[in-house]
């Protein structure tokens, strides 16, 4: 049901782009697409992004807005002027179904363990997140990141008390690499960012966030819109998310 609610959505979405290239031209004059997505997303649309442009001349998708899905589903439920919204989890989706009808999923994503370069600390696995020694830094968890974390950590009957809680992905991953936390739970697609190093999460293939994308209603494009999402479903955003180490839907 899953695979067919997909197709229906990018089906719906092509039509609204319909032309001799599959995307009709954008209307005449500078078209502002303001593309609400989760953090641990940035670099992989930003390439999409800019192949995304140069597909429709006149179209600014950039710059993104990037950061927790749930602080930008909280701001797309206060009324922000977002057109597109993609979301690190099928849950923080949800919360603005008034504004995302016919969501999709479009990349999945799992949980490592990020250490400082050289692992000063001997982080070999998940137990050792417990060791009060060491310094270990989480999502939040409202975020769905953090949502996982827990989940991964309950499935292994591991407590921990971790020195901070972030906001998004990218903040626990910056406080590891910086040498701030000894270790930290983030996706797997972020060790590519640099400047960590990477622990297997034992279990971590039990725990997969769902990430969803929607054209939001009120968008002042509605086609451009949708125009975007299509190309994140279709096989050239597909292959950039399989560069950037996401999984397949």
């Amino acid at each position: 049901m899953r695979t067919i609610r997909a197709a229906a959505t990018l089906a719906a979405a092509l039509a609204l782009c319909a032309g001799t290239a599959g995307c009709a031209p954008a209307r005449e004059g500078e078209t502002s697409l303001t593309v609400y997505a989760a953090a641990s997303l940035g670099p992989a649309f930003e390439e999409i992004a800019a192949a995304f442009e140069e597909t429709r001349p006149g179209v600014d998708v950039r710059p993104l807005v990037l950061d927790g899905s749930q602080v930008l589903a909280t701001q797309i439920g206060e009324g922000a002027p977002a057109d597109v919204f993609a979301s690190a989890d099928e849950a923080t989706m949800a919360r603005v179904a008034e504004r995302a009808p016919e969501p999709a999923v479009f990349a999945t994503n799992t949980l490592t363990i990020a250490v400082p370069p050289g692992n000063p600390a001997g982080i070999q696995g998940l137990a050792d997140l417990a060791d009060p020694a060491a310094t270990v830094v989480l999502c939040a968890a409202e975020v769905p990141c953090g949502a996982s974390s827990r989940a991964l950590l309950e499935a292994a009957g591991i407590v921990v008390d971790p020195a901070s809680e972030e906001q998004n992905v990218g903040a626990v991953l910056a406080k590891v690499a910086a040498g701030e936390a000894d270790a930290g739970l983030v996706y797997r697609t972020d060790i590519a960012r640099g400047g960590v190093e990477e622990v297997e999460a034992e279990g971590a293939a039990d725990v997969v966030n769902r990430y969803p994308i929607a054209a939001l209603r009120g968008a002042d494009d509605p086609e451009a819109a949708a125009a975007f999402v299509a190309f994140v479903l279709g096989d050239e955003g597909q292959g950039v998310h399989a560069e950037f180490g996401f999984g397949a839907p």
